[in-house]
């Protein structure tokens, strides 16, 4: 499946199509959720993305910042991009997801055209197993401690659990929240600068791996995407720095196929409830 076959998953829900006016419009899959009906907040970044790289004279989404003022369902929605400062090298814009019941996201958003070419240095992989030796979240839900209800994005995306970081799904969790998984999409569409949108919000909250379950919403993401991705499996590590007062945040590193580094992303969100 080449990179741009719109017939993918994850190309289909992301589609935005222009309508009257300057507004876009999109249809939000329901099936990229997180549980009860809330859309994972890397989906909707990711569609904010292809907005703005629709709007842009890049290719490409670097830095997007966006600000998640309440859940989002499945549904129709539109999408406002504000054009701001652009030129050779890059192109500025905020974008703004709304439906029926108001803005669910702002993003500010950052477009450039990424090339190949090699780091001059890139923070090293962690030593993981290949994804054939970690956990399959989705096959081994059933040997959890306390049961799991997969969420439907686990349709899409394919993860593989790093057993250092995974034995809280086993009823064994860790004083560390930290969670590595190896992860791609399940129809095999190859990983690209949107799609590492998704990838920057794709593990569960790391307060998972201290055992504590439930929903932590999103509140403020930052996404840097750094090179294009090789195809195959790239390793997500998420890590907290603190837990405190019903905050935490949330760091991403994210590797490709090869070990190089391609994307980085902060979180602030709600503590698991």
């Amino acid at each position: 499946m080449s990179q741009n076959d719109e017939t993918s998953a994850f190309d289909l829900a992301t589609a935005v199509r222009r309508a009257e006016g300057s507004a876009l419009q999109v249809d939000l899959d329901p099936t990229w959720d997180v549980g009860n009906g809330i859309l994972n907040g890397g989906y909707l970044l990711a569609t904010a993305g292809r907005a703005a790289v629709l709007e842009s004279p890049h290719e490409h989404p670097v830095a997007m910042s966006a600000s998640y003022l309440r859940a989002g369902a499945g549904g129709p929605a539109t999408l406002a991009v504000t054009p701001g400062p652009a030129g050779r090298t890059l192109a500025h814009s905020l974008v703004t997801l709304a439906d029926d019941g108001g803005p669910v996201i702002t993003v500010q958003a950052t477009t450039a055209t990424l090339v190949e070419g090699p780091s001059e240095y890139s923070s090293p992989m962690p030593d993981v197993p290949g994804p054939d030796q970690c956990l399959d979240m989705a096959a081994n839900a059933h040997l959890a401690a306390v049961p799991i209800q997969l969420p439907g994005l686990t349709r899409h995306v394919e993860s593989r659990l790093d057993p250092a970081t995974a034995m809280w799904a086993l009823g064994r969790p860790s004083e560390d929240p930290v969670l590595r998984a190896w992860v791609r999409f399940a129809d095999g569409r190859p990983a690209d600068p949107l799609s590492l949108l998704l990838f920057a919000d794709v593990l569960p909250p790391t307060s998972f791996a201290t055992g504590r379950m439930g929903w932590a919403p999103t509140v403020q993401l930052q996404v840097l995407v750094r090179a294009l991705p090789a195809p195959g499996w790239c390793l997500v590590e998420a890590r907290a720095s603190e837990i405190a007062g019903g905050w935490s945040d949330e760091d991403y590193r994210i590797w490709d196929s090869t070990g190089r580094l391609v994307a980085q992303s902060r979180q602030l969100a709600r503590t698991a409830r």
